[in-house]
């Protein structure tokens, strides 16, 4: 069971939604994106909970909730989708495809 938190402050720890999300369960696991270059936190948050019930009771208590200073949004984390290792639509040989 995981949870989307996004919309978070930059200034938030580990610790810091270790403690928010204890109010409603048990916390597992907490991961704080970087970013690659700059390492500096993305915003947003992953939060493992022990139960659905507590995934649930947490996302109907905070979704739109506002917590250091920003509005929450905090859902079902959706399964990861495998990125191509393309960077873009190289199938299109330069040519528009719009037709005229």
């Amino acid at each position: 069971m995981s949870m989307y938190v996004g919309n978070l402050s930059f200034d938030v720890t580990q610790d810091d939604l270790t403690q928010f999300f204890t109010e409603y369960g048990v916390v597992k696991h907490v991961h704080l994106p970087t970013d690659r270059e700059t390492g500096r936190l993305r915003g947003f948050a992953f939060v493992e909970m022990g139960t659905e019930a507590e995934e649930t009771a947490a996302i109907e208590a905070l979704d739109g909730a506002e917590w250091m200073g920003r509005d929450l949004k905090v859902n079902k984390a959706r399964p990861r989708t495998e990125r191509g290792s393309s960077g873009g639509n190289w199938g299109n040989s330069g040519g528009s495809s719009r037709r005229y």
